[in-house]
Parts: C-alpha cells; structure tokens; sequence
C-alpha cells in the first residue's frame, strides 16, 4: 500500500466523516505557493488553506518571527500575564482597519469566534438582541455562526434548533436587486422583528463560501443608512476578505461607508491561529472584564506571526500584486468562454476571483463541471475549491507572494482542466 493510501485509511479509521476532506493525498512539506505531499508529488497550492495564506506558506520573514518569540515564551495567556505583542498589533490594526474614530481591538483563535464576539459585543453596547445576515453567507460553524450563516447544506444539516433572533435578508443574486434586499430588511421591520431590537446587521464585504459575490456599493451604503436610521450596528465579516485579498489591505476600503465592527481571521497570521475583533472603542468597551477572551485567545506565537504579515504586505507591495494577478486570471478566463460554454461568470475584487458554471445554454446551475475541473485540476497538480449555494463555482485563493513562473504554469493547467 502507497504511503498516501496508508494514512487515507488510518484518516478513515480515527477521524469522523463530519470534518469533511478533499484530497486523498497528505501534506509533507510547503513552499509558498507550492507544497509537496507523503510520497514527493508536487501541487501548486490554489486553496491556500482555505485564504489563510496570502503570504504564502513558510514565508522567511514569518518563520523568523515565530522561531524568535518561541526562543522567547509560548504561552501566558494574555488575561493572566500580558505581553507587549498583543498591544503592538492591537495598535497597528487600529490604525489601520476602516472604521471611523478611536478604535480598539481584541484578538481570539478562530474567524467563528471572532464572529461569536461581534455579536456579544453588539448586544451588549446596544442593549439589543436581533442579528440580520444573509443568504448565501458563511459566518462558522459555531451555534451562532451556523445561524447567522445563510447555506443549509452541509452546515445546518441535523445540528437542531439555532439561537433564536437572527434573522436573513436575500444577497442580491440570483435575480434578486438592491433595492429587494433592502425592501426586504424593511420588511423584516413590520413582520418579524422591531428595528428597536436590532442590535447588528452582519455582511462579508465579498461572499466567501456563497460564490463570491461583491456587496454592490448601494447595498453597503443602503444597508449603512439603515442602520443609522434605527440605531443598528454595521458588521464588516472580512475573515476571508481581508490583508490584501482583494487589492486593498480590507475589502471594506472598496465602500465610501464605514462598519462599526470589523472580524478579521485567516490570513492575518499567514498560517497560524489568530482572529481579531476591531471596533469602535466606545462599543468594545461595553463588554464587562471577563466577558472576552479566551484561554489560547491572542496566542503569542500567532500575534509575533501576524506583525510580520502586516510588514509583508506593505513591503511586498501585495494589494498591488493581487489587483495584477487578478487580472491575469480573469483576462485568461474571459479568453476560455468560447471553448469552455459552461462558464456563466468570471467575478471578484482583486485576486479574491471566481468563475461560475452553467448548463450551457441556460442559467441552471452546473455543479458537476465545476467538481470535474476541480478533479482534473488535482490530477495535474493545482489545488482548487468550489463553493457558492449551488457548489457550482471554482473560487481561487492562491498566495499573493505566488512566483509569476508558477502562476503563468497554473494558468496553463486550469486551461487544460477547463477544456479537458
């Protein structure tokens, strides 16, 4: 038996089908924008752990932070004894996440958790209950990031009653406009929830796991308007929007409207775990002490990472970097539409880019072609994801830092996938 074969069955044996898995094969060692598997095959790596490394993997300069704060300590936990780490990217964040005012910020594991302390925060500086989200949306898998999360399958299914007082509002897709989706929060108003009980309305910027789908400008101004009619709080969910995806270090820097808060995980600690909840200062401080954090909550190993991401990201040039990778990938598949008539849209804001697949000839969603590139895609070593309600669209989240001889060498195997 094959050293991959061996460990898939092992995997079969000791874990549960509910963590679901895509490949078939294991990870030994990663590169940047490649990574190599138990018996030596070679991907380019399109999935990037699911957006988390947008600085790549192992990135020198990331490494040499982790290795020097491990020389130094692991772990306190920051509400027992604090470390500077913690403050100094609090601060940096501060300064430079989107929202208007003083603005502090706290730091957990997960995006999850980072979403679960959004709401409790909102709740407890409005005195309010009500959560609006929306469909398509993926906000964890948490009880209330799998309420506030607008996708049944698999995340709902057989996990029984959600947290009461959340409530969603159709994305606008699908034939469904802004002005539907803003109609229908109204509506929400006179048939299910009093505004006045509305403490957050909670949106990712560009839809990660619903197909990415860019929040039109007047929806977010729409949205922002309503919630200072009725004095609602305004959740920028950038967990898989955020450090340079999109061309701008927040996704929110596309919309000439602010949130009041802003979640922030996957690629903020290039490949460790750490999420970040910033917000405006009067609002972060209505929890009670004790009423956040965590006991791995700011993991000084994650914190020491995250400071080198950000000094990546600015040295590197990224949000520029992803404007000009993004356009290469869509401009070659705009350029595949006559071969490959399956291919219904080319979307995305910087290299946070999507193509979406239809029965040709019709808008019915085609979610077998899009699992039969992803398959051909594997067996020639590029590593891509599906996602949307219908799972028929491919989402690419290669590393920013991708070398442009292993991109031009994707491109080429995502154009034989497609035609193939």
């Amino acid at each position: 038996m094959s050293k991959n074969a061996d460990l898939h069955a092992r995997r079969l044996a000791a874990t549960p089908r509910g963590v679901g898995v895509l490949g078939d094969f294991f990870a030994e060692r990663a590169e940047n924008s490649l990574l190599w598997d138990a018996e030596g095959r070679r991907f380019i790596d399109f999935a990037a752990g699911i957006a988390v490394l947008n600085t790549g993997h192992r990135h020198p300069k990331v490494t040499a932070a982790v290795k020097a704060q491990l020389d130094a300590f692991s772990h306190t936990c920051y509400q027992v004894v604090p470390y500077e780490g913690y403050v100094r990217l609090a601060e940096k964040l501060n300064e430079i996440v989107p929202i208007e005012g003083p603005k502090k910020t706290a730091f957990f594991t997960t995006g999850a958790e980072a979403v679960e302390n959004a709401v409790k925060v909102a709740r407890a500086a409005t005195g309010r209950s009500g959560i609006i989200a929306f469909s398509g949306a993926f906000h964890g898998r948490t009880l209330m990031g799998m309420a506030l999360t607008g996708k049944v399958n698999p995340y709902k299914i057989n996990f029984g009653p959600m947290p009461a007082d959340v409530f969603h509002a159709p994305f606008p897709v699908h034939g469904v406009s802004v002005a539907d989706s803003l109609k229908y929060v109204q509506h929400l108003f006179k048939a299910d929830v009093d505004p006045k009980r509305v403490a957050a309305i909670i949106i990712e910027p560009v839809q990660g796991e619903g197909g990415f789908y860019v929040v039109p400008a007047e929806l977010m101004a729409g949205l922002r308007k309503i919630c200072d009619e009725h004095g609602i709080l305004l959740i920028a969910d950038e967990i898989q929007t955020g450090f340079a995806r999109t061309g701008k270090t927040f996704a929110m820097e596309h919309h000439a409207v602010k949130a009041d808060l802003m979640t922030m995980a996957k690629s903020l600690a290039g490949g460790f775990p750490l999420s970040a909840l910033t917000g405006r200062a009067e609002l972060m401080d209505a929890a009670a002490p004790g009423g956040l954090g965590g006991t791995y909550a700011g993991s000084p190993l994650a914190v020491a990472a995250a400071l080198a991401v950000l000094e990546v990201i600015e040295e590197e040039q990224l949000n520029a970097r992803a404007e000009r990778l993004g356009a290469a990938l869509k401009e070659r598949l705009n350029s595949l539409k006559s071969a490959v008539p399956q291919i219904a849209d080319v979307r995305g804001l910087g290299f946070m880019v999507a193509v979406e697949f239809n029965k040709p000839g019709s808008h019915e969603p085609d979610a077998d072609f899009a699992k039969k590139v992803q398959t051909e895609a594997m067996k020639r070593g590029l590593i891509l994801l599906t996602c949307g309600v219908y799972s028929n669209v491919i989402r690419f989240l290669a590393p920013l830092t991708i070398e442009d001889a292993v991109f031009a060498e994707a491109l080429d195997i995502l154009d034989a996938a497609l035609k193939a």
